[in-house]
């Protein structure tokens, strides 16, 4: 699943998981840029956010370094920082259930309050803040993930099951006025992270790109150095934009070894490997954040479009980042098994239970709790 419950430290405090980050210019302006933080995977009717966690956007100017097979990023020093906080939630005569306040201090020093679960959410400065329990976007069979790697055959069905089908996130949404917020661009690296609210703060977790860590770096049995190791929490524990030279060796083991995996299911070789054993997507995937262009267009589907762009040394059309109905796992897969040289490889499920909309706060409202009247 995108993010969600990756790793043993994940699964401990799910109020602190990130299951998913989104960046998109806003469909209807331009002018603004969309970052989405969700966490808490198949969050209950009663869910809050942490009063012990700060949810952090991290913002950085890139531009791209290298295009072909060696293609990179260079990333900027400038950062821009939102970080959002929340009370204790508190009982209210009349209120059904508990109200809890955020607040969320932009980089220009305002802090903007808001109400969890309050569509219309907070304003400040050239920003708007949204927190609440939303309809979960992302969509897979998991079952049938696990299947193709066990098997080491592409099980999907034609109609497959939506594991997350029908269940709830907690969702922080940003819209922003980019050119008055944001240093440098129009292309930015996007990075989500939560910490643990001490001093100094402990990262907890941290999200760039959808599906490294459970798709592209969990399975161990494929890597041969470290085949042992639990890999995800060592990789949570990093800053995105600075990996630590010490570990990166492993990193870089395990992901050579599952995309070499994934390259085997259609029969064909469309990622050679190197001399030295790397597959030429490694590098560009263990630069983990997303890249959003806000000079070009919005489009539905945009993700990884300006790095297969880089790879093939032409100009990418789209903003990238990544949009909130996007079938992710057609995409992905279809990338790392035949690198969009043969048929889009479809899991069977084909969009989210609720669409996402093109209007603040964007996500669907929350599903009912199963059992309810609709």
């Amino acid at each position: 699943m995108s993010d969600h419950f990756s790793g043993p430290r994940a699964l401990s405090d799910p109020a602190a998981d990130i299951s998913d980050v989104f960046a998109f210019p806003a469909p209807e302006n331009p002018q603004h840029l969309v970052l989405i933080m969700d966490v808490f995977g198949k969050a209950g009717p009663s869910a809050l956010f942490s009063d012990a966690v700060i949810y952090r956007f991290r913002v950085r100017p890139v531009s791209i370094a290298l295009t072909g097979q060696a293609a990179s990023y260079a990333v900027g020093a400038d950062e821009v920082a939102f970080d959002c906080v929340f009370d204790l939630p508190t009982a209210q005569q009349g209120a059904a259930t508990p109200v809890q306040q955020g607040h969320c201090l932009a980089p220009n020093g305002e802090t903007i309050p808001f109400r969890v679960n309050d569509e219309s959410g907070g304003s400040g400065n050239c920003v708007r803040v949204f927190a609440g329990q939303r309809s979960e976007p992302f969509f897979l069979d998991v079952r049938m993930i696990e299947k193709t790697v066990a098997t080491r055959q592409i099980a999907f069905k034609k109609v497959g099951s939506d594991t997350l089908f029908g269940t709830n996130v907690l969702s922080i949404v940003l819209e922003l006025e980019w050119a008055k917020l944001l240093k440098g661009g129009p292309m930015f690296a996007v990075v989500c992270e939560t910490l643990r609210s001490s001093k100094p703060p402990v990262r907890i977790e941290r999200v760039g790109r959808p599906e490294i860590k459970n798709v592209s770096l969990s399975w161990k049995m494929f890597d041969q150095i470290n085949r042992d190791l639990e890999i995800r929490d060592l990789y949570n524990s990093e800053d995105a934009f600075k990996v630590s030279p010490d570990y990166i060796g492993a990193y870089r083991a395990r992901m050579n070894a599952n995309l070499a995996f994934f390259d085997t299911l259609d029969g064909e070789v469309d990622w050679p490997l190197d001399k030295q054993g790397n597959h030429p997507l490694t590098d560009i995937l263990l630069a983990d954040y997303l890249v959003v262009d806000v000079s070009k267009p919005f489009r539905g589907t945009s993700y990884f479009e300006i790095e297969q762009a880089m790879l093939k040394g032409r100009a990418h059309v789209t903003a990238g980042g990544r949009w909130l109905n996007e079938d992710l796992m057609d995409t992905l897969f279809t990338l790392y098994v035949n690198a969009g040289n043969g048929p889009r490889i479809n899991d069977g499920i084909d969009g989210p239970i609720a669409w996402s909309s093109n209007v603040f706060p964007y996500l669907a409202p929350p599903n009912p709790p199963k059992g309810s009247p609709s």
